[in-house]
């Protein structure tokens, strides 16, 4: 096995049996166009998610994130946040900004509403590339639609509030290194799952997040 990098102080709700899968699913795969913002953004402008998956059941709470992409010369990155550790759920996890829909509220209203409320990103005018696959995650029962947008330059001058840590950002090339990337299998007693993780420095992005990006980069390389 890689040696893997640091990672972060993230609790991992590991259960009593799993393993470390030894592949990543772009192991085979030309990867780059990970370099290439304009290949990363065409690849999720033609991906036409199924409209089943992407309403909320009735018992879910219905959620949006954004998923902002920047070039930075020409690296293209991904920015994140971290959550805070006095939050309820998901507390001190690697996320997206985003956040429930408000009455009246489209999905992506919802995405640059909660990007300029956490973290004072004003993504209005960002250019609006499409959307990932829903995502329903346990704890919260929310619904989570993904909306992918290109920035026109790296943000600067963050506005953090109350739910968020600190802000980063990171290259997609970063994220299929071989020290950054894994795989385990999760085995439950009424489930097994594989579950995708990026270990950096300082974090681990794991659950939901993990998934967004790995479908991004995934849509990429199938370009």
């Amino acid at each position: 096995m890689v040696e893997r990098r640091p990672g972060g102080r993230q609790q991992l709700p590991r259960p009593a049996s799993w393993r470390e899968l030894d592949y990543a699913p772009w192991d085979r795969l030309d990867t780059r166009a990970l370099g290439d913002i304009d290949a990363v953004c065409n690849a999720v402008a033609r991906h036409r998610p199924d409209e089943t998956l992407q309403q909320p059941p009735v018992e879910s709470h219905p959620s949006a994130v954004l998923v902002p992409l920047f070039a930075e010369g020409s690296e293209p990155r991904v920015l994140l946040t971290r959550r805070s550790d006095t939050l309820t759920t998901h507390k001190g996890q690697i996320a997206f900004p985003g956040g429930r829909l408000e009455v009246g509220e489209t999905s992506l209203q919802a995405a640059l509403r909660e990007t300029y409320e956490e973290i004072g990103v004003d993504a209005r005018h960002a250019h609006v590339i499409g959307e990932l696959t829903a995502h329903r995650t346990i704890s919260s029962t929310s619904h989570i639609v993904p909306h992918v947008v290109r920035l026109p330059h790296a943000p600067t001058n963050f506005s953090i509030n109350r739910e968020v840590d600190r802000v980063l950002s990171v290259s997609l090339t970063e994220l299929i290194r071989p020290d950054t990337f894994a795989q385990e299998h999760w085995v439950f007693p009424d489930r097994e799952v594989v579950v995708p993780m990026f270990y950096l420095d300082d974090e681990t992005i794991w659950g939901a997040t993990a998934r967004m990006l790995q479908e991004l980069l995934l849509l990429a390389l199938a370009r």
